[in-house]
């Protein structure tokens, strides 16, 4: 399904659309759509309610009669309202327009990874405790951050080359950090883990509200089957995207790129999504890690089922991972840097 996308009428189609464009109004302010759709409801019957951008502080309200929309607008447009806590609105009418060839499809958003059906994908809720969050986001404050041209990162193991998309093996950094000691044996004691590794480089990313990650998959090359990502502070979406080998071809370009390719130029692409939120523990292997792009999309506020969810003030991430000593050897070699230089 494609999102409506509603547009400012020309100049005399106004009182001919039931739709309206409503301003500091919607969850981020604490109006849920319902509530909004109720209060819409005394100037004429009204068909829904929809989030009009990603900021959920603006929605539109579609009536069934225009009509309806114009007394709406003349009663409340720039003036507050009683039936919404004396929130002043700032309303002006709207118009549907028809979805573009072009637009992105919704994705449904998992909350489990079993649910996604990806094998080699697990995400375990609540890995660490809400203290143990906040003494990392503390210890990392304290060091020293690289800025990017959206977010900022730190590196401790082996620094990640963004221009390259992997890592120089002969400048080690040294050891993982203390603070992170307890995580690595939380890992390897872990049951539910596939297999063990001797993780050994952590890039710690942090993202400001609205931005995400460009379409990846990491470099065979660089690390071993085994990525762990924990998200810290704030909640966010990620989703994963399968495309047909020979059907699709990723661009260079460096993983802060915020600008996202679209799937549906490609008719043979599969896409599923999941929430990960804070304190969770993400787990990439298999044909989970070597074969499905992964993506953050770059939103300030997601919405999860019927939920519009804000991310936080800063959204932090500890992905560990094995630096590879060799070619890698997958069962993926369309998506594998390794086997299509041989």
């Amino acid at each position: 399904m494609v999102m409506p996308r509603f547009v400012r009428p020309k100049e005399g189609d106004s009182e001919s659309s039931p739709d309206l464009y409503v301003a500091n109004c919607g969850p981020a302010v604490g109006l849920q759509f319902d509530t909004i759709a109720s209060a819409f409801s005394s100037f004429g019957e009204v068909k829904g309610v929809y989030a009009a951008d990603e900021s959920g502080a603006r929605v539109i309200v579609s009536f069934l009669e225009p009509a309806s929309a114009h007394s709406a607008f003349i009663a409340l447009n720039d003036r507050p309202c009683p039936h919404l806590g004396g929130r002043s609105l700032h309303i002006r009418h709207s118009i549907l327009q028809p979805p573009s060839s072009r637009g992105m499809a919704s994705v449904p958003v998992s909350l489990n990874a079993s649910d996604l059906n990806i094998p080699g994908l697990y995400l375990f809720h609540d890995f660490i405790s809400a203290v143990e969050e906040e003494q990392l986001l503390q210890a990392v404050d304290t060091g020293s951050w690289i800025s990017l041209s959206k977010r900022r990162v730190q590196h401790y193991g082996y620094k990640f080359c963004y221009d390259t998309r992997n890592v120089d093996t002969k400048q080690h950094l040294g050891a993982l950090p203390s603070f992170v000691s307890f995580i690595l044996e939380r890992i390897s004691l872990s049951p539910d883990i596939p297999e063990k590794l001797d993780l050994d480089q952590l890039t710690v990313n942090e993202y400001p509200p609205g931005v995400g990650l460009s379409p990846h998959i990491d470099t065979h090359s660089a690390f071993e089957g085994l990525i762990f990502s924990l998200s810290l502070a704030g909640p966010c979406i990620m989703e994963f995207r399968r495309y047909t080998a020979g059907s699709w071809a990723p661009k260079t370009a460096s993983i802060s790129d915020t600008e996202v390719e679209n799937p549906n130029s490609c008719s043979e692409v599969s896409r599923k999504a999941i929430y990960l939120p804070p304190r969770s523990m993400l787990l990439l292997s298999g044909e989970a890690r070597c074969a499905w792009h992964h993506y953050i999309p770059h939103h300030k506020i997601d919405k999860v089922n019927e939920t519009m969810i804000r991310r936080g003030s800063r959204r932090v991430s500890f992905t560990f991972r094995k630096v590879r000593r060799g070619p890698c050897q997958c069962e993926f070699p369309q998506y594998c840097d390794s086997q299509s230089q041989t």
